[in-house]
């Protein structure tokens, strides 16, 4: 099954209410509002993108190890994904999803790190829920996020719904602004240019983590 297969499938069980998400009718079209909004903004066509060169950070992962883009580039070409936390369904699916194609990354020379503003108590709880064999790195107020500009206010009436439902942003990422990144992947190529990108202000559409191979494959060639 497809990664955007998934997605669908968790998508209708929630809109359907189906157990354990019991998710009550007159949520989703306040989500759907936000989503919708963020598209009118034009924030993700103004975001990094392929050709463009890559903001370098340097971020702990979940084992408050420092973590640098730029000893990771010495290696290799960079996968990075941005996702929004542990909280987040369809993050933790994408997730899996990528995990399960490591080894294929791994053969053509890749590292991968995914990026979340939350704090590293949830980057474990993310490692460990997910079985994740790559680094979740903690963007401390989604410094890294912005650089990329992905990082975004969520509207009052957003913020007054995850009150609601507990998603409390503030005590997760230990930031009061209630921002997050827009979902968001990149390649990122030994010289720091981006080689493939992909965002979207939908957070229940993500791209195929094999979509990133040919990519991967012409440079692990340029290489020999």
């Amino acid at each position: 099954m497809t990664l955007q297969a998934r997605l669908d499938a968790f998508k209708a069980d929630f809109k359907g209410g189906k157990p354990p998400y019991n998710a009550p009718p007159e949520i989703h079209p306040i989500m759907e509002r936000a989503t919708a909004a963020l598209f009118a903004s034009g924030q993700a066509e103004r975001a990094i993108h392929a050709g463009d060169r890559a903001p370098a950070f340097v971020l702990q992962d979940q084992n408050d190890r420092t973590v640098s883009s730029a000893e990771l580039l010495a290696q290799g070409p960079l996968i990075v994904t941005f996702y929004r936390g542990v909280w987040c369904p369809y993050c933790n699916i994408e997730l899996q999803a990528l995990n399960e194609l490591l080894p294929q990354f791994r053969a053509l020379g890749a590292n991968i790190v995914a990026i979340s503003p939350q704090k590293p108590v949830n980057s474990r709880k993310s490692v460990r829920q997910n079985q994740l064999d790559f680094p979740v790195l903690s963007d401390v107020r989604g410094e890294t996020g912005a650089a990329f500009g992905l990082r975004f206010a969520l509207p009052d009436y957003l913020v007054a719904l995850y009150q609601t439902l507990g998603n409390d942003l503030p005590a997760f990422n230990d930031d009061p602004s209630w921002t997050l990144p827009m979902p968001a992947r990149y390649v990122i190529g030994q010289d720091g240019v981006v080689r493939y990108a992909e965002v979207n202000p939908d957070y229940t559409h993500r791209p195929e983590p094999a979509d990133m191979l040919p990519v991967l494959e012409r440079a692990a060639a340029a290489r020999r």
